[in-house]
């Protein structure tokens, strides 16, 4: 057998231990714990669907495939970078508020492990310039992430590191009106009992988690108890992959998200290439749709 089946099998296993695991709450996990209708919203991540479309492009699309945000991700066709001037800001600010779709906020790249103080500074000025950039385009947040623990370090050191700097990238922002958006991110980090290590000694309230829909959501102790133990800090964006991707229980997340009365975006991150993109988000939205329906 080789890896991708060994990795399948073993996703599945734990989709099943998932299942398990949300019918064990018996009847009281399907009905909702409150009487509102759900009022999450589908967006789109300029990821590989949106990464060769002109902001203009994109903005139509969402209009097309009834989506209602954009979350801007960095070195895109769009083009919306620090580099712009304070009159090209406005332009994008006035783009978006003169069409139905919400500039959502930006997703960058910058992270915090690095054990070179350098590097760990230069991450944190940079997200302090592209938090102005997404105060300047009329965003509510910017996108941050870790992505691993170097090896050569004390995992508590990196942890701790890494929560310092969320910490101060969290105030900064906090001036300019925008979030600090965790995405839930790196082959260790991305784990959700290290998430809580971290967000456990974050000191700015201003810091909030967007959920990743990853694999590894469905470990021990699988998908209810892994979200249960970050919920009070998840925020106002939830990143997911096209529906159809992958074994993914999203229904079961849409379901968690919706009990803890999130009303925040669901925002579309595939990782597929489909040759027809907007016919995909269409399709994307009608699924979308029903689970909404259904919860």
């Amino acid at each position: 057998m080789n890896n991708d089946q060994n990795n399948r099998r073993d996703f599945l296993k734990k989709s099943l231990l998932s299942g398990i695991a949300l019918s064990s709450l018996g009847s009281s996990w399907a009905q909702p714990i409150s009487p509102k209708a759900a009022s999450m919203k589908l967006g789109l991540v300029t990821y590989l669907w949106g990464k060769d479309w002109t902001l203009p492009e994109l903005i139509s699309n969402c209009e097309k495939a009834g989506y209602e945000g954009l979350e801007l991700r960095t070195q895109h066709a769009h083009g919306v970078e620090t580099s712009l001037s304070k009159k090209e800001r406005k332009e994008v600010k006035n783009r978006f508020k003169n069409s139905p779709v919400t500039c959502v906020g930006y997703g960058s790249n910058y992270e915090y492990h690095s054990p070179d103080p350098a590097e760990l500074a230069a991450n944190i000025n940079h997200t302090k310039e592209y938090i102005q950039l997404c105060h300047d385009i009329g965003a509510s947040g910017i996108k941050v992430k870790p992505n691993r623990l170097p090896e050569e370090v004390p995992r508590e050191k990196t942890i701790a590191q890494i929560a310092k700097s969320f910490s101060e990238v969290g105030e900064y922002a906090k001036d300019y009106g925008q979030l600090v958006r965790v995405e839930v991110h790196g082959k260790v980090t991305q784990q959700l009992p290290v998430m809580k290590a971290i967000f456990d000694q974050v000191t700015s309230s201003n810091v909030k988690i967007c959920w990743n829909s990853n694999n590894t959501d469905l470990m021990e102790p699988g998908l209810v108890g892994n979200f249960n133990m970050v919920k009070k800090w998840i925020g106002d964006t939830t990143h997911i992959r096209a529906f159809d991707e992958n074994d993914y229980p999203f229904q079961a997340l849409l379901q968690l998200l919706h009990q803890a009365e999130y009303n925040g975006w669901i925002l579309i991150e595939s990782h597929s290439d489909p040759a027809d993109k907007l016919a995909s988000m269409i399709a994307q939205k009608k699924t979308f749709d029903k689970y909404l329906k259904e919860l």
